[in-house]
């Protein structure tokens, strides 16, 4: 890598169709908001000649954060897919969002690609939601590589980031985490600022410029090869440590000379296996209309060190049914396997997927099986039927370049798949398979909503079951205690998105209100009540009168109706009327409005006319018993309590524990996990933790996360119920 130049490769980086999977790359981009992502992936598709300048294509758009939100943003807000061609290698470029709101699009990235450059900025650092990333990668084997941006800021240090990124990095083996160039500083600006140049590859020992605006080879200065000597050295002790060769470190400390083909063979096979993190330097040209410093360097890695899908173990696999099937890793010919790893609206296209393609072949105009299931809990029906898709295509910005196929281990845009959502299975509808979800996170922000007018709460629902089918780290729920529409997100830009997305691509406009939890009442001790529905105003009147005696029951008894009327003084026939009214009643709520639960309602006596009683005047009177008794007694207010697990560094423990206790919530015990990590579990009121999924990535500087589950309802205490009752009526 880095030995010898590539040529400009101009209209040839034009990605096609590939026909082989050993000629394809797939690579997500990952790192924090702002680290240069984007940045780096528009410079990449310059270098490969997919572009005329930097971010720009035939039609003058942009070749990455082409969604008018993320224009008006001024971020990634979703998974962009920019395919280029570098040395006959299709490489397909995934730009994630490095905002933790959308950690949804990062998962899909990272699932529909094979290996992984990491993008830091040497402004900024390593953040701690970027090491949580590696981890996650690091716990499936999926290559990394390390690009350090941001070169041309104040202050920005090169060797400083290395050393950062080994510690981040490398906690088991920091001398795996190396660069493989160093950068070469020009003079000091009137700034004084020494711009970067070119990069001197320490396997090579060649220095390639950059300050012409074409990458040129030369010999380093005699003053810097004592820095690249040491640095050489520690780089090939490096390599030799993770070579599968046992012979080879004896042999370079014997003193042999390591050519370095082998050196650069042994790299290239470390890297593909997930052993080894060489770290690179890249900088776009300023002006946009050149090759950026490092971007040749870094399409050699990627198309060299990177592994071919070939080498990424077959996904698992089952019948629809859930019999096991055994799948060839990455063979075109075997059966259709592909996975919808994104769903998108175009408003002339209408929805698009972006597929992922693991076994089989995929043409366009062919029927196949669509299936989805195990997200029913978040809006998501199971669902299999058969689908014609329509074009394939290659994205690139807003254009669609037409493909004729697509091939295990390759990436396409497959067009009117009206049923596919995002993780769905598309197979052979004669030989329907299933690939086991990707795991999302639990979307644990809730937005209430109602539609703003009559004309958007017809669109409402329609809008909404789209909106689920892109993203589904959305959930929707439509709360049958509080009435209400929330749609359950990851963050407040999460939820922006959404309603951005609402408005401006299906025309629907909502309100946002305030979240209600499912409170309830019940009585504190026993009461009785006496209901009395007597009229007569001619002809046939109304009469019943009932005693009930009303007494708590523990939580989670819900409602016990008893008969305990003797004598005949409530007829049998109206006894089930009386139950049916004070079941009405107590949906209704006897204080606050809140249902009542955990009670045992007893029929005591009664009395009734042989001719003015009734069905209906029996149900009044068991409803006027009950508010009867609920005057005279203390009513209780029930709150949803959670159960809250959060995984939090150490060093946050106890700001985490005291914030919970300020919620309310009692703390039950802490559990220390791997990764200087802390279990914390706590009892939290959900009324408290509505804003936790913000707060909690405020407390923890965003590397914190926390799963909530129902636990049960308990008594609100009184000066929070009081305040309850006031905000009810005030509403």
């Amino acid at each position: 890598m880095g030995d010898k130049a590539k040529e400009h490769p101009g209209a040839a980086g034009r990605a096609t169709a590939a026909d082989r999977p050993a000629s394809v790359r797939n690579v997500v981009l990952v790192g924090h908001c702002g680290s240069g992502k984007t940045t780096l992936v528009e410079a990449l598709a310059l270098t490969a000649g997919a572009v005329n300048r930097a971010g720009r294509v035939e039609d003058g758009g942009t070749v990455s954060d082409y969604d008018e939100i993320e224009h008006r943003q001024q971020r990634s807000v979703q998974l962009s897919l920019v395919p280029v061609m570098f040395d006959g290698i299709k490489v397909n470029l995934l730009d994630t969002p490095g905002y933790a709101d959308f950690v949804g699009e990062l998962r899909a990235g990272l699932r529909a690609a094979d290996a992984a450059l990491f993008v830091v900025s040497a402004a900024d650092g390593v953040d701690g939601s970027t090491r949580m990333v590696w981890e996650e990668c690091a716990a499936v084997g999926m290559p990394r590589a390390i690009v350090v941006t941001h070169l041309e800021a104040a202050r920005a240090d090169f060797e400083e980031m290395t050393r950062i990124c080994a510690e981040a990095f490398g906690a088991d083996d920091p001398d795996a985490v190396l660069p493989l160039y160093l950068p070469l500083r020009g003079p000091e600006g009137p700034d004084g600022h020494a711009p970067v140049t070119g990069l001197t590859g320490l396997l090579s020992r060649t220095l390639f410029d950059y300050s012409s605006g074409e990458r040129r080879e030369s010999d380093p200065d005699e003053e810097r090869l004592p820095a690249l000597e040491e640095a050489r050295n520690r780089l090939i002790e490096g390599i030799i440590a993770e070579s599968e060769d046992e012979t080879l470190m004896d042999r370079y400390l014997g003193g042999e000379q390591i050519d370095v083909k082998t050196l650069i063979d042994d790299l290239e096979r470390a890297v593909a296996r997930g052993a080894f993190f060489p770290v690179l330097a890249a900088a776009p040209a300023a002006d946009g209309t050149r090759q950026g410093l490092g971007t040749v360097e870094l399409l050699e890695l990627v198309t060299r060190g990177f592994p071919t899908p070939l080498e990424r173990e077959a996904p698992r696999v089952t019948t629809v049914d859930g019999r096991p099937r055994e799948l060839e890793s990455c063979d075109p010919d075997g059966p259709l396997v592909a996975e919808v790893v994104k769903t998108s609206s175009d408003p002339y296209v209408g929805r698009v997927s972006l597929v992922r393609v693991f076994s089989g072949t995929l043409h366009p105009d062919e029927t196949v099986h669509v299936s989805g299931h195990g997200l029913a809990d978040r809006g998501h029906e199971d669902h299999d039927v058969d689908e014609r898709i329509g074009a394939l295509s290659a994205p690139f910005g807003k254009q669609q370049r037409t493909l004729t196929h697509c091939i295990a281990g390759d990436l396409a845009c497959v067009a009117k798949l009206g049923r596919a959502e995002t993780g769905d299975t598309l197979s052979a509808k004669d030989d329907p398979l299933l690939m086991e979800p990707w795991q999302m996170p639990d979307p644990l922000l809730p937005l209430a909503i109602r539609a703003h007018s009559k004309a958007d709460e017809d669109k409402l629902s329609q809008g909404l079951g789209r909106l689920v089918a892109e993203d589904p780290t959305m959930r929707l729920e439509h709360n049958q205690h509080t009435h209400q529409v929330v749609l359950w997100c990851l963050g407040e830009a999460h939820a922006d998105v959404a309603l951005e997305r609402l408005r401006s691509r299906y025309g629907v406009q909502v309100d946002v209100v305030p979240h209600l939890v499912s409170l309830r009442e019940t009585f504190a001790g026993k009461s009785a009540g006496r209901g009395r529905h007597v009229k007569q105003s001619g002809g046939h009147g109304q009469y019943a009168v009932c005693e009930i005696e009303v007494e708590p029951l523990p939580g989670g008894s819900g409602i016990e109706f008893v008969d305990r009327v003797v004598g005949g003084s409530v007829p049998r026939q109206f006894i089930p009327s009386v139950e049916k009214g004070v079941r009405a009643q107590a949906a209704k709520g006897v204080a606050a409005g809140h249902p009542l639960v955990d009670v045992r309602i007893t029929l005591l006596d009664g009395k009734a006319h042989s001719v003015d009683s009734s069905d209906a005047a029996f149900q009044t009177a068991g409803a006027l018993a009950l508010r009867e008794a609920a005057a005279d007694a203390r009513i209780h207010l029930l709150e949803p309590v959670a159960e809250v697990s959060v995984l939090v560094g150490d060093e946050y423990v106890g700001t985490v524990m005291s914030d919970l206790s300020g919620r309310r919530g009692r703390v039950l015990g802490t559990e220390q996990t791997s990764g200087s990590r802390t279990l914390v579990r706590a009892e939290v009121p959900e009324i408290e933790i509505g804003r936790y999924a913000v707060d909690l990535r405020s407390l923890s500087h965003g590397t914190a996360r926390f799963h909530r589950a129902y636990a049960r309802h308990e008594p609100m205490p009184p000066q929070v119920a009081e305040k309850v009752r006031q905000q009810a009526e005030a509403g």
